[in-house]
């Protein structure tokens, strides 16, 4: 039987050939029987309820198969997946250049309010100020960032672990250092928290998931350590939904501080969800396909989506290799720039990261009528439910003196190429699904996990491969459409960018701009070039400068 495969194979592959594209109407249903022969190639024995669900994902797939057959790819076309052949002995390169804090715009007098509770609300660099010029200490600020955290978790379920010993650890330190003289930036004694999914020694991971609820990873995550280095205080470890989707895990739904019947979406729910509410003045986050972007939205924060590379992921669980990012949620852009300047530079344990320029300079001197920015002109004018806000954002750069260049995305079928994020998915949860432990997750219908892990273990090779092909083309495609652009705006939800600009890495900051009819915040999304974090954040600032919805809290009462 063996020798008889190859004929067999050149067979099939002549019969395919020769034959014209099949249209989805023609070919045959997917049902419970085709799968369960499928799988026995694959050595897998789901049961038949199991590869019921998974059916209707491949279906799914399949169509996307088809979509991508339709893009003409020469043999030249490389797929844009990375691979590096050093050793982590011969990756190491030259020490980063030290983001200098001193380009950071020049602070006015910050005084102590007489009533702490004003605390909650006040800026990274506020409270960075106040730590520097001694008017309160790090060790009475964290005591009071984890009353607060303890207080509002009740309602908002964004706490995994609180910190506590550490963080007193980390301020008493702070506090010592600041008054020896050796301060180290605008982030030392600042307490913060971290979605948990980033690895921590002395305290669980649990990427808000029954079976991962107790474990330990004896390790700090390289964000956790690089703010540890900037002298910041980490107080707790915020929810994420299940795996990093959505806003459900094992300890309930993180909601919204504006509406606490309603979720505060995900992935990164809890970081968001404590931003809001002012139980931190930072949060980290991460983004493969809307978890910052989503939640700030839903909690009207501003949060900032990296460029892929541009902070490491070493000790963070791995969703998708190729489009995981993280990156800082905080009430306004000045602020993720300053945590953004405290995460940047190589880490050789990520390769994507020896890829992105070393270091980040801050842009916030720069005339933003000096800047070149693009608009999606299409999808603006599209009907959809937050237009009548984002026109008013428009009109508020044009105000500005911001020249607003019409721009189109590439015509090429971004949405088709989703499922290489579900074929990485699986594979990094492989164990988990072929153990049945999946069974213990909280979501298990159709859409979760569980069964998209299954089915994703049908994807053809040829086709994730046919899929990262066109992702390059995607790359280019987008990076010819930016020359000579300093940033553009979209929808946040309208239209493909959002999952357009997480296919090619490019950076994007949600960015409050209203409310809606529910008094629930919404948002608009400004993008920019790759490793354009600098001019998108001024862009950033100068609108929120001249609005106030950044400034808006919600109403505490619960």
């Amino acid at each position: 039987m063996k020798k008889l495969l190859p004929a067999l194979l050149m067979g099939v592959i002549g019969l395919v050939a020769g034959a014209m594209l099949p249209r989805p109407s023609e070919l045959p249903d997917i049902t419970v029987p085709m799968v369960r022969a499928a799988q026995q190639l694959m050595g897998l024995n789901f049961p038949d309820a199991q590869l019921d669900s998974a059916c209707r994902d491949l279906v799914d797939y399949r169509n996307n198969y088809l979509a991508l057959r339709q893009v003409e790819l020469p043999n030249g076309v490389i797929p844009a997946v990375g691979f590096d052949p050093r050793p982590l002995r011969l990756r190491t390169t030259p020490s980063a250049p030290p983001t200098d804090f001193r380009r950071l715009l020049k602070m006015g007098k910050v005084v102590l309010p007489a009533n702490r509770d004003e605390l909650a609300y006040y800026s990274v660099r506020q409270l960075g100020e106040l730590l520097r010029t001694r008017q309160i200490t790090s060790e009475a600020l964290t005591t009071f960032f984890l009353a607060r955290l303890k207080r509002y978790n009740q309602q908002l379920f964004c706490v995994t672990t609180f910190t506590d010993e550490l963080a007193l650890q980390q301020a008493r330190a702070a506090d010592a250092e600041i008054r020896r003289g050796r301060y180290r930036g605008p982030l030392h004694g600042v307490p913060y928290g971290i979605k948990d999914l980033f690895s921590t020694k002395t305290y669980r991971t649990t990427w808000g998931s029954v079976p991962y609820k107790e474990q330990l990873l004896n390790e700090d995550a390289a964000v956790v350590t690089r703010l540890q280095e900037a002298g910041a205080v980490l107080v707790a470890k915020f929810t994420l939904g299940e795996l990093a989707m959505g806003d459900v895990w094992y300890g309930g739904k993180t909601r919204t501080p504006w509406d606490i019947t309603r979720g505060s979406s995900g992935s990164s729910a809890g970081s968001a969800a404590a931003v809001s509410a002012g139980l931190v003045p930072f949060a980290i986050g991460t983004e493969t396909l809307g978890s910052i972007i989503s939640p700030s939205t839903a909690c009207g924060v501003t949060g900032l989506r990296p460029s892929f590379g541009r902070i490491s992921r070493y000790g963070a669980m791995a969703l998708s290799w190729t489009m995981d990012k993280p990156g800082p949620i905080a009430r306004s852009a000045e602020d993720c720039a300053t945590v953004l300047g405290a995460l940047t530079g190589p880490d050789p344990r990520d390769p994507a990261t020896l890829l992105a320029p070393a270091g980040f300079q801050y842009a916030f001197e720069s005339s933003v009528k000096k800047l070149r920015v693009g608009y999606l002109k299409t999808d603006f004018a599209q009907l959809y439910s937050n237009q009548a806000h984002d026109q008013a954002t428009l009109t508020v750069l044009r105000q500005l003196g911001v020249e607003l260049v019409p721009l189109e995305l590439p015509d090429l079928p971004a949405v088709d190429l989703t499922f290489g994020l579900t074929a990485e998915s699986a594979a990094a949860f492989d164990e988990l699904t072929r153990s049945g432990q999946d069974r213990l997750m909280v979501q298990q219908s159709r859409d979760a996990w569980p069964s998209i892990f299954r089915s994703s273990r049908f994807i053809p090779a040829v086709e994730y491969l046919q899929a990262q092909r066109v992702r390059t083309l995607l790359i280019e495609e987008m990076d010819k459409r930016l020359v000579g652009l300093d940033a553009y705006l979209a929808p946040s939800f309208a239209g493909a960018n959002l999952i357009l600009t997480n296919l090619t890495g490019h950076p994007a900051v949600a960015v409050p701009n209203g409310f809606n009819g529910n008094g629930l915040p919404t948002s608009i999304t400004f993008c920019a070039p790759l490793y354009g974090e600098a001019r998108l954040l001024a862009l950033v600032k100068a609108y929120q400068d001249a609005t106030d919805f950044d400034e808006k809290h919600p109403p505490l009462t619960f």
